[in-house]
């Protein structure tokens, strides 16, 4: 029988933005004595092993840091792009939870590993949170969108309610209706519309299945044990005070990617959680530069572009005469290659850094970037902001319109290029603006103060590192469920 140790189950979903997140945090409890068990898709396992650069560990050589596979529902051969979440949100409810439910019995019936002691479940993984409450081993929620984000797919319910969802027809996407103000919640910031909440409602079907998920993980949400959130107090207190008259226990232990630098120089180093390669070559294209030279630019790993913007975005930051990288996904362009022309490249040569992926924490805080252009996931977002680098906000979908919209308005760290309003003409004006204009100066100095309050709070002492401790003592006093060694 294995020495008693406390070990937590942890499962993200299936997806970048929240394998990121819950791979930091993982590293944090593993640093504090917790063995750690982190399941992952197999499609997922596979892109993470093959990722890994050649000098790094297999991710079964690691000591009390384990990981086990679910299938995720879908062929082997299948995209699993943007356009099919809908498919495996489906997808996950059948076999995924099946066999999910079968590893935790394998795993809490095996005499080699410790007992699992808690479970930290990603919000977006409803069937994960049931089985382990069915098996009797207590669940804590980890949703990686903002607070904001968080409190707009609490709020699907009550659009049903009021009869603002589903749209009436299609023209309501282009007839002004999605201006509807939402005043009538208590920390939302004032000019909040219907436009700004997660963009799942954006539908004519009742039916849909992307809202229908969500307003259902937001709905099993209210009554957990408790919520773990990657943010901290002092950026979003308003909208945690709101959440918290549905779901008091909030862990707000954010920005993780501060909260985890120390752990970093620890064993886990080697231990990356990017799906794609990292080319680091940037980096010393980057030492080349000078100070706020350089302008960063990724869209994320789910956002896509049509051949019309990846022209106009890529010729509008070549007609700034501006130095910048640019993370161009194989699959950023809808429906296939992402290549640009050989006159695109002569044209950018010298001053263009193209990759297909990067170390973002890395490259936001080099001191030659200066500005970010992004899709404002919660984690660039927060990365951005910690770094003290300002945004030009270009939101995709589902709660990046309203981190947009706290970063433009209420943060004050970014300026908003809005979703059809992709030209040229545009993106060079907006970049130069950042760079040299006095919006920029404005921003660069709001974003500073934010990478001020980011780093107090993740300090010993600071109000996200109490947090973390209070997370740790209350997931050690879940060991007294195990039965005795």
């Amino acid at each position: 029988m294995a020495p008693r140790k406390p070990h937590i189950l942890c499962i993200p979903a299936p997806a970048q933005g929240h394998i990121n997140p819950m791979m930091n945090l993982a590293k944090l409890l593993h640093s504090h004595g917790f063995y750690i068990t982190m399941v992952l898709t197999e499609f997922d396992f596979d892109r993470l092993s093959s990722s890994l650069a050649v000098d790094s560990p297999s991710l079964q050589e690691l000591h009390d840091f384990i990981f086990e596979t679910i299938p995720d529902g879908l062929p082997p051969g299948h995209t699993r792009g943007v356009l099919d979440l809908p498919e495996l949100c489906v997808s996950l409810q059948g076999e995924p939870k099946k066999a999910f439910r079968g590893l935790l019995m394998k795993l809490l019936d095996s005499p080699d590993i410790p007992c699992i002691t808690s479970m930290i479940s990603d919000g977006a993984m409803p069937f994960a949170h049931e089985a382990g409450k069915e098996l009797g081993i207590p669940v804590l929620l980890f949703f990686t969108t903002s607070a904001c984000g968080m409190l707009g797919y609490m709020l699907y319910d009550e659009l049903v309610k009021r009869g603002l969802f589903p749209l009436k027809d299609e023209s309501c996407l282009t007839n002004g209706y999605l201006e509807t103000p939402i005043d009538w919640v208590p920390g939302l910031i004032k000019g909040t519309k219907m436009k700004h909440l997660p963009t799942f409602l954006r539908t004519t079907d009742s039916n849909d299945t992307m809202f229908n998920y969500m307003a259902e993980t937001a709905r099993k949400a209210i009554g957990c044990e408790g919520m773990i959130m990657n943010t901290f107090d002092v950026l979003e207190g308003n909208v945690l005070e709101e959440i918290k008259t549905k779901i008091p226990n909030i862990y707000t232990i954010g920005p993780l990617s501060l909260l985890c630098q120390p752990v970093n120089v620890r064993e886990l180093l080697p231990l990356r959680s990017d799906l794609w390669q990292e080319d680091t070559n940037c980096l010393e294209w980057l030492d080349k530069r000078g100070p706020k030279s350089v302008i960063y630019v990724n869209y994320g790993s789910l956002a896509t572009l049509t051949p019309e913007q990846l022209e106009e975005f890529a010729w509008g930051l070549a007609d700034s005469n501006l130095p910048f990288i640019w993370v161009i996904r194989p699959d950023l362009l809808e429906g296939g290659s992402s290549i640009v022309t050989e006159d695109y490249l002569e044209e950018i040569k010298e001053r263009g850094f193209l990759s297909g992926w990067c170390p973002q924490e890395k490259v936001l805080q080099h001191p030659s970037i200066a500005v970010f252009l992004t899709h404002c996931g919660w984690n660039s977002t927060l990365e951005s902001m910690s770094e003290g680098v300002p945004m030009i906000c270009w939101p995709f979908f589902s709660e990046q319109q309203t981190n947009c919209l706290y970063a433009c308005q209420e943060w004050k760290v970014g300026v908003e290029m809005e979703e059809g309003d992709v030209r040229r003409e545009k993106v060079e004006g907006l970049v130069r603006e950042m760079m040299k204009g006095e919006k920029g100066k404005e921003l660069k100095r709001r974003a500073m103060e934010w990478k001020c309050k980011a780093e107090a709070a993740t300090r010993p002492g600071g109000s996200s590192c109490n947090n973390f401790d209070k997370l740790v003592k209350d997931l050690l006093g879940k060991e007294n469920h195990c039965p005795p060694t």
